[in-house]
């Protein structure tokens, strides 16, 4: 069955797209700096799939990706352009064609960004974030997706080809329907049941999966999130919102490493009367905002409007070149027009 949905946010015809996969092409897909489990698993599904009918294929991440990832098919196989510039950059230089995942503008892929555009490649782009930039020969984008998994399934579906799916590609595009949604707790419909259900029968081991990707944490990383919770927490009750903060030095103390403070913002909205999470760290040369609600309160015009950032609804992202103390100034400032509009 295709949805019926994708017909409005397609920009070019899928024929064309169809008639140029007919012919072995050189591939390159990107997807966003700092990949979570969405971005890896329709990075590598993809991967897996055009490999079938001979495409060479290249998988770049801007930056490398978190160790409890490391199970992923394939995913050892992925070029990182922190640690490999001139190969990645190569790479694109001689594509024929680029898939574009997980990320709406080609600022989401830093420096990559101004060789894809340069590039003459055929451009596809598969997202499902707010206002996407219209660099791409072939878009589908679509909102109300619980991940760019998601649609990566549907677009197999378009290409009438998902009996193509294996068991790796399911596993892989079941980890995005997974991370994205919480294990299913939030951004789903029924579409995202329904292909969940799909790939249960292509042989996805649902239960081993969440184990490896929830289950994994070290020594140091529950120790991190106890410190998190214990001495960095603040809750502001008027205003139903948790933030938690973590420093340079806190970096420093629990040798924090990609992927360690993945999810703890989701720890503050467990508490009973919490519609909003501030997850706000201060990097070496930049602060970052990661944010959370629940409902109808829109995180996304929060990141978007104050902190050069968007996303969804109810989780999105942000950044500012100022010091912690001012950003978390800065958010307390805009929360009360916001509480007042949504609570």
């Amino acid at each position: 069955m295709i949805f019926d949905f994708f017909v409005a946010v397609m920009n070019t015809n899928i024929s064309d797209l169809q008639s140029r996969l007919a012919n072995p092409q050189d591939i390159v897909i990107l997807t966003h700096r700092n990949p979570d489990g969405d971005a890896l698993g329709s990075s590598l599904a993809l991967a897996l799939y055009l490999r079938q009918s001979l495409h060479q294929v290249s998988v770049i991440l801007p930056s490398e990706y978190p160790l409890s990832f490391s199970f992923l098919p394939e995913v050892d196989q992925c070029l990182v352009y922190d640690f490999e510039p001139e190969e990645c950059i190569q790479k694109i230089e001689k594509s024929t064609m680029i898939f574009c995942l997980d990320f709406n503008g080609l600022d989401r892929i830093d420096k990559l960004g101004s060789h894809v555009e340069k590039s003459s490649a055929y451009k596809v782009l598969i997202d499902h974030h707010m206002h996407p930039e219209p660099f791409a020969d072939y878009t589908l984008s679509e909102t109300t997706a619980s991940s760019t998994c998601e649609l990566i399934y549907r677009f197999l579906e378009l290409l009438k080809d998902q009996r193509a799916i294996t068991v790796d590609i399911a596993t892989c595009i079941f980890t995005g329907l997974i991370t994205d949604t919480g294990s299913f707790k939030y951004a789903t419909t029924d579409r995202t049941f329904e292909v969940a259900a799909h790939l249960k029968r292509f042989g996805v081991d649902d239960y081993t999966l969440q184990d490896r990707i929830f289950n994994t944490y070290s020594e140091r990383q529950l120790r991190l999130l106890g410190h998190c919770i214990y001495n960095r927490m603040e809750i502001l009750p008027e205003y139903k919102t948790g933030i938690i903060t973590l420093t340079k030095e806190d970096y420093k103390t629990y040798e924090i490493v990609r992927g360690d403070t993945e999810g703890i913002v989701n720890y503050l909205l467990k508490l009973n009367g919490i519609k909003v999470a501030a997850f706000i760290t201060e990097q070496p040369t930049i602060v970052k905002l990661s944010l959370r609600s629940k409902g109808e309160f829109s995180v996304q015009e929060i990141a978007s409007k104050h902190f050069n950032g968007g996303g969804h609804r109810n989780a999105s992202g942000g950044s500012a070149y100022a010091t912690l103390n001012s950003v978390v100034d800065r958010f307390k400032q805009v929360l009360p027009k916001y509480a007042e509009k949504y609570f």
